[in-house]
């Protein structure tokens, strides 16, 4: 897991090809005014645009999740979010089975550790992550990156 400031998102530029795509995309985009909803941005790369009222951690860890084809980026545009994560190797107890048609795996696990983003901040998800994002009170508003591995 990675979290830093959109300020200091090019030196994650080599971890993945289209990671630079994904920050040029928060880039050139009027965020404000982007619409809720799934962008294609290049190949391997979606965009999941989101408006939602938050969650208390209980509610939002009833997807405590993870994925085996994608990385996410997770970008808050606006809001307070608190995300629980927790270590994939760490987790025990599956719900249910993987979904390979959706690329989730959901975790009865609790998080280990919480953490807040900002705006402009995001985080980057590996598929080794486990993660409960939507914790807060009011409107958050973010990108959800896919980018296929």
């Amino acid at each position: 897991m990675i979290i830093d400031t959109l300020a200091s998102a090019e030196k994650y530029y080599g971890l993945h090809k289209n990671f630079k795509a994904a920050f040029e995309y928060i880039n050139a985009t009027d965020l404000e005014t982007l619409a809720t909803g799934k962008y294609d941005v290049t190949d391997g790369l979606i965009v999941i645009a989101s408006e939602a009222e938050g969650k208390t951690a209980d509610t939002a860890t009833e997807k405590f999740e993870c994925h085996n084809k994608n990385i996410d980026i997770q970008f808050c545009i606006r809001g307070n979010e608190t995300i629980g994560w927790k270590p994939r190797t760490d987790c025990k107890s599956p719900k249910g089975e993987y979904s390979d048609e959706k690329d989730v795996l959901f975790f009865a696990d609790k998080p280990d550790m919480y953490f807040a983003l900002k705006d402009s901040q995001f985080v980057i998800f590996y598929p080794e992550d486990v993660h409960a994002p939507m914790i807060g009170e009011g409107l958050i508003k973010k990108l959800v990156f896919k980018v296929k591995i």
